[in-house]
């Protein structure tokens, strides 16, 4: 697939309630509960079509079988789990929705320099960046970043560049969408001046970013693993991410993300092939425009 290892936020989120759900499932292989400690996990920034590659086994068709097609590669070495969605993050007492940008590429215009953020060092952003090189091309991508340079602030962090939004510190920034649903779940104290933009068209900056999960090829409990990444991908897993607090889209056949959310369907993403995202090129791009 394409992506990294990662530990973030999505994953802490969602651990402990899979963990514990999970290991109430009966096992049938005859290793007592299911396990979750060899299922590795991938958020799509992009390590090109070989990022899993020797490292993992194939899953069980059965487990594939519950997630739509575009949420996994044809290979059949990771499955999709979850997903977000990028969106432009901005302070409605500064803009009305006719002053928004209609595309992510509006946002390397000469208007919108000093006006907007983004995390550019983490692997959401970079993610994003690699849907826009699939999408668009080298040539037309350095151009966006050369533009990008010009014009955005960095600010680590996509909840902190969303606190700068709601702050007045900045208008907009480019980040997933779930910080702002954490945030109004909660307080909504970093996000009461925010609203959240969805670019839709099939624009770059409609990118849906995937979470594969995958079993070890060096894993000693691969029956339970299976068993467990069976259970996350189905109905159980899903509705935890429909139930739950994550606000990540659940990505199972037929099932139903959070209420509070756009609906996946409505979002009008691009279609990205996820094996070829490529991360070390989007690095080497990032850094040759001085963003990073």
């Amino acid at each position: 697939m394409g992506g990294r290892l990662y530990r973030g936020d999505w994953y802490r989120r969602n651990r402990s309630q899979w963990w514990r759900h999970g290991n109430r499932q009966p096992d049938r292989t005859g290793g007592g509960k299911l396990s979750g400690r060899r299922i590795p996990h991938r958020e799509l920034a992009g390590d090109g079509a070989g990022g899993w590659q020797g490292s993992v086994q194939p899953i069980d068709k059965a487990t594939l079988d519950q997630v739509p097609e575009q949420f996994r590669p044809a290979n059949g070495h990771w499955t999709g789990i979850a997903a977000r969605s990028t969106v432009f993050a901005y302070d409605k007492t500064k803009l009305t929705e006719d002053k928004l940008p209609k595309s992510l590429l509006d946002l390397a215009k000469p208007e919108w320099k000093g006006r907007w953020a983004a995390s550019p060092s983490g692997a959401d952003f970079q993610a994003i960046v690699g849907a826009l090189l699939q999408l668009k091309g080298e040539e037309q991508t350095a151009a966006w970043l050369k533009g990008m340079k010009e014009n955005f602030t960095s600010i680590r962090g996509n909840s902190t560049a969303m606190k700068a939004v709601n702050a007045g510190q900045i208008e907009g920034a480019v980040i997933y969408h779930y910080y702002y649903f954490g945030d109004q779940a909660k307080t909504g104290e970093n996000s009461k001046n925010v609203s959240l933009h969805y670019f839709k068209n099939q624009d770059p900056g409609a990118f849906v970013s995937i979470s594969g999960g995958g079993i070890l090829a060096s894993s000693k409990h691969k029956q339970q693993a299976q068993a467990f990444l069976k259970w996350v991908a189905g109905k159980g897993g899903q509705k935890i991410l429909r139930d739950g607090t994550s606000f990540e889209y659940a990505v199972g056949k037929d099932e139903a993300s959070n209420k509070a959310l756009v609906p996946l369907a409505d979002l009008q993403a691009p279609k990205v092939e996820p094996t070829e995202l490529n991360n070390a090129k989007v690095t080497d791009m990032l850094t040759a425009a001085g963003i990073l």
